[in-house]
C-alpha cells in the first residue's frame, strides 16, 4: 500500500471506525430466495422521505462472482462472466495502490468504506453457503453496454427492491445522470437524493472524508460543481430524444451505428444531423483533424473529419470545451454520411456544422 494511502486511512480512522454500523444485519428479507419474488409480491416500504419506488421487472437472476466496488459487480450469466456497471449511480473510488488515479475521480476514504460495505452486504445475501444472487433490470427491456463493454443495469435485490436506488437514498452515491435521466425511476431517484441530502448521510455529511487533523489535506469530490454539469448533459440528451420522438427522420445518435448505416443507405446524398460527444481527437498526416465519437461499439465509431483548411484557433477552443469536465459536452454535427477507409464518416464543409447542444452550459 502506498504511503499516501496509509496516511489517508489513519487520518480517517473516526470514519472507518463507524463502518461496522453500515454493514447489513441478517434479516428475513435477505434469506428470501430470488425465485420467490414475483410481480404480485408486496413492494418493499419506501424509505422515509422518499417517493415510493416503482417495482422493476427482472430480466434474469444471476449468481455474483465478485464485487469490485459498490457500483461495479461481476456475475455469472449463462455460464459466462459478465461485468455490470450500475445505472444512475457513481460511488466514490476506493483505494487502488499502485494504480494511477482516474482524472476527476479521486480515491477517497468513503469510496473504500462503501466498497467494503458492498462486499459484505452482498456476501450476507447468500443462503446456506450458496453464492448470493441478484436480479438484472434493463430499462425498457433493452440491454446496453458502456464504452468499456460492461452491461448497464439496475440490480434488484432478493426482496424485489432496487439496489441502485438504495445507494442514493443512503448517501453512498449521488443520482448520477451524466449519461441521461433514469428511464425506470427518475422521480424516485430525485426524491431519494433529496432525502439523503436533507438527512446529511454519506456523501452529504460535511464530516465525510474530512481528516481528523484540520491541517491535513482533504480528498473530496465537489458535488456542488458535478450535479449542475450532469443535469445539463441529461437535459441535452432529453432534448435530443424529444426531437427523435417528434419524428426527426435525418437525425441519429452517434452511438447507434446501425441507425447511422441505415440513414446512409437510405439516401447517401441527403445531409444528416448526428448527436453525440467526442471520445478521442487526433491529427491526420495530411493536416486534417478527426473526432472519434463516443460509442460502445468502438469498431464502428463515427469519424468527423475537419479538413485542414477549416482548422482555426477558435474551432480548436470550441472542441477543447466539448471535452472539458464541467462543460455541456454533447453536440450536433451536420453533413453527409459516407463510407471512409476506416468506417462511417462525416467530412464537414464549414465550422458551423458543429454546434453545441442545448443547454450549451452547465446550469
Amino acid at each position: 500500500m502506498r504511503t499516501s494511502t496509509i496516511t489517508r486511512l489513519l487520518l480517517a480512522l473516526p470514519l472507518l471506525a463507524g463502518c461496522a454500523s453500515l454493514l447489513p444485519a441478517q434479516s428475513a428479507t435477505q434469506s428470501v430466495a430470488p425465485q420467490a419474488v414475483s410481480a404480485q409480491s408486496a413492494p418493499a416500504a419506501a424509505p422515509a422521505g422518499a417517493t415510493a419506488a416503482p417495482r422493476l421487472d427482472v430480466a434474469q437472476w444471476c449468481e455474483i462472482a465478485k464485487v469490485i466496488d459498490a457500483d461495479t459487480i461481476h456475475v455469472m450469466r449463462d455460464g459466462k462472466l459478465v461485468k455490470l456497471r450500475l445505472l444512475c449511480v457513481d460511488t466514490e473510488e476506493r483505494f487502488h495502490p499502485g494504480q494511477k488515479p482516474i482524472p476527476g475521480k479521486p480515491e477517497t476514504v468513503f469510496g473504500e468504506e462503501c466498497a467494503l460495505w458492498a462486499e459484505q452486504y452482498f456476501a450476507a445475501l447468500g443462503k446456506d453457503g450458496a453464492k448470493p444472487r441478484i436480479g438484472l433490470h434493463f430499462p425498457g427491456g433493452k440491454e446496453e453496454l458502456d464504452i468499456y463493454g460492461r452491461t448497464l443495469c439496475h440490480v434488484i435485490l432478493p426482496d424485489g427492491s432496487d439496489y441502485n436506488l438504495k445507494l442514493v437514498r443512503e448517501g453512498k452515491s449521488p443520482y448520477f445522470n451524466k449519461y441521461g435521466n433514469s428511464r425506470s425511476a427518475h422521480e424516485a431517484f430525485i426524491a431519494a437524493q433529496a432525502a439523503a441530502r436533507a438527512d446529511k448521510v454519506g456523501i452529504w455529511d460535511p464530516k465525510t472524508n474530512q481528516p481528523k487533523d484540520p491541517a491535513a489535506p482533504s480528498v473530496k469530490r465537489d458535488y456542488s460543481a458535478l450535479l449542475p454539469w450532469w443535469n445539463a448533459r441529461a437535459l441535452a440528451l432529453r432534448n435530443f430524444e424529444a426531437r427523435i420522438a417528434e419524428g426527426g427522420t435525418r437525425l441519429a445518435d452517434a452511438a447507434n451505428a446501425d441507425a447511422l448505416e441505415a440513414l446512409r443507405k437510405a439516401d447517401p446524398e441527403k445531409p444528416v444531423q448526428v448527436f453525440g460527444e467526442i471520445d478521442k481527437r487526433f491529427d491526420e498526416s495530411n493536416g486534417d483533424h478527426t473526432l472519434l465519437m463516443r460509442t460502445s461499439d468502438k469498431q464502428r465509431a463515427l469519424r468527423v473529419v475537419i479538413q485542414k483548411a477549416l482548422r482555426s484557433p477558435q474551432l480548436e477552443a470550441r472542441l477543447d470545451a466539448l471535452q472539458k469536465d464541467g462543460e455541456q459536452n454533447f453536440f450536433y454535427v451536420s453533413g453527409n454520411l459516407s463510407q471512409g477507409e476506416r468506417g462511417l464518416q462525416i467530412v464537414i464543409s464549414s465550422a458551423d456544422r458543429i454546434q453545441t447542444a442545448e443547454p450549451s452550459k452547465a446550469r
